[in-house]
C-alpha cells in the first residue's frame, strides 16, 4: 500500500512540474507574440503616416513588406508560391509545437522563443499577405537584411538550441 502511494505521489509531483513547464513556455510564446505584434503595429502606424525613422548612422527603422521567408528568401508575387510557403510553415509551427510537447526543460525554452517568433510572422502572412519588417542594420553602404522583432526571437531560439547541442556532443564526447 505504501509503495502505491509513493507512486501516486511521484506521478502527482511530476504531472504538476510538467503542467508548470507547460505554462510557462506558454506564456513565453505569448509574450513574444505580443510584443512582436505591438513592435509590429507601431511601425505600421508610423510608417503610413512618416518615412523611416532615423536612430542613428547604424539602424532605422524603415518599413519593407517581406512576401518571402526569413530575411526575404523566395519572395514571390506569385499567389501560388506565397500559399505554398505559408502551408509549408504552418506546418513547421506545427512540428514545433510538438516538438515543445516531447523535449527537455531547456528544450521547451528555446523552442517557444522559435514558436513565440513563428507565430507573430505567421499571424501577418495571414492578416497583410506579407510580413512587415522593419529593422534595417546598416554601415555606410552595406546594409543587412531587414527584419523584425519576431526574426530576433526566432534566430535566438535556434542559436541557443544549437549552442546546446554543440556544448553537450563535447561534453559527452
Amino acid at each position: 500500500m505504501q509503495s502505491k502511494m509513493n507512486v501516486v505521489k511521484k506521478f502527482n509531483s511530476l504531472s504538476s512540474l510538467l503542467e508548470k513547464n507547460s505554462l510557462i513556455c506558454f506564456l513565453i510564446v505569448i509574450l513574444i507574440f505580443s510584443f512582436d505584434r505591438i513592435s509590429k503595429i507601431k511601425i505600421i502606424d508610423h510608417q503610413t503616416k512618416n518615412n523611416q525613422i532615423y536612430i542613428n548612422d547604424f539602424i532605422n527603422f524603415d518599413l519593407v513588406w517581406n512576401t518571402g521567408i526569413g530575411f526575404g528568401f523566395l519572395s514571390s508575387n506569385s499567389s501560388i508560391v506565397y500559399n505554398f510557403i505559408t502551408a509549408i510553415i504552418c506546418a513547421i509551427i506545427i512540428f514545433i509545437i510538438y516538438l515543445i510537447i516531447k523535449s527537455s526543460l531547456i528544450d521547451k525554452f528555446f523552442l517557444s522563443l522559435v514558436l513565440g517568433g513563428a507565430l507573430g510572422n505567421f499571424y501577418d502572412r495571414l492578416t497583410y499577405h506579407a510580413v512587415p519588417d522593419f529593422i534595417d542594420i546598416h554601415y555606410k553602404g552595406f546594409h543587412w537584411f531587414t527584419f523584425n522583432i519576431a526574426d530576433i526571437f526566432i534566430t535566438a531560439g535556434i542559436i541557443m538550441l544549437i549552442i546546446k547541442e554543440i556544448f553537450i556532443k563535447n561534453e559527452k564526447n
